[in-house]
């Protein structure tokens, strides 16, 4: 009797154990652990806003310039992150984002490793969801660092100082910094659609190179009909416009309008490229090798 009912007591444990998409996470978060490119992304994060500290630190021209925010970068370090973000859309973060989510199938291509995985322990719908969860991952902790580094280099050159709201008010330095960090929340909106592009290149080109390069290019190419003669109907519906939405944030009161525009819009554009991007690797055909 207790022979026979200890494989079936084994049964539910088995099952229990069976690898899902937390293990694929995990995997593909050591798997970057140990990329160059992980690094140069997250290096870049870090390394601009301190490089744009010490080119404000010894710029002979204290004035600022005749963008939003830009009077007030010697007088808080605040205004850094702000004006971080309001450049750092135009290639600088959608390259970083791209790094990852054009290169987390591609790679498998390249290296002959995709039919490895496909013959492990797990549906592909695990798989795929694992990598895009790791590439959403990177984007976040991307973003963040970037801010937060910006924040404290920012802060020892500027001082943590009250923040001028782009409505005239004087923002407290405590409840400007949360309003440092929700524009940087709201940032991660386009960017998340960067991320289901590159996952959609990464996934159909199979090239990594070709997927990265690729994904800037279509970030580039929204801008570029912004500023077309004859097309500014479009702008507020373009993927790059969405890259200024936390502005609303630093109204008073909130202006929740670009706000929310941003997540329909950016829904438009990066849910459909990941199911694509999901029925692709769905039918990925790998008996070849």
């Amino acid at each position: 009797m207790s022979a026979t009912a200890a494989p079936i007591a084994a049964a539910p444990a088995a099952r229990a154990k069976r690898p899902g998409v937390g293990t694929v996470y995990r995997w593909e978060l050591a798997k970057l652990r140990h990329q160059k490119r992980t690094y140069l992304g997250l290096g870049a994060s870090a390394i601009v806003p301190i490089l744009f500290v010490v080119t404000l630190h010894f710029r002979h021209n204290r004035h600022g310039g005749d963008f939003a925010f830009s009077s007030y970068l010697n007088r808080t370090g605040l205004a850094v992150p702000l004006v971080i973000l309001l450049f750092g859309a135009i290639w600088m973060f959608p390259l970083i984002t791209a790094l990852v989510a054009g290169d987390i199938f591609a790679s498998e291509d390249h290296n002959g490793t995709l039919k490895t995985i496909l013959t492990r322990s797990l549906e592909r719908w695990q798989i795929f969801a694992g990598k895009a969860l790791v590439a959403f991952t990177y984007a976040v902790v991307a973003i963040l660092l970037g801010g937060t580094i910006a924040v404290i280099a920012g802060s020892i050159q500027s001082g943590f100082n009250p923040l001028q709201s782009l409505s005239g008010t004087i923002v407290s330095a405590p409840k400007a910094l949360g309003l440092v960090y929700a524009s940087l929340l709201v940032y991660l909106i386009p960017i998340a659609t960067i991320v289901c592009i590159g996952l959609l290149l990464s996934t159909v080109t199979r090239n990594s190179a070709a997927a990265v390069v690729g994904t800037l290019m279509i970030s580039l190419l929204f801008q570029l009909i912004g500023i077309l003669p004859g097309l500014g109907g479009t702008k507020p519906y373009l993927l790059s416009t969405q890259f200024n939405a936390w502005q609303g944030l630093l109204r008073s009161p909130i202006d929740w309008a670009p706000i929310i525009r941003a997540a329909w819009v950016c829904a438009l554009y990066g849910l459909p490229s990941l199911f694509v991007a999901y029925l692709a690797f769905l039918r990925r055909d790998v008996a070849g090798g």
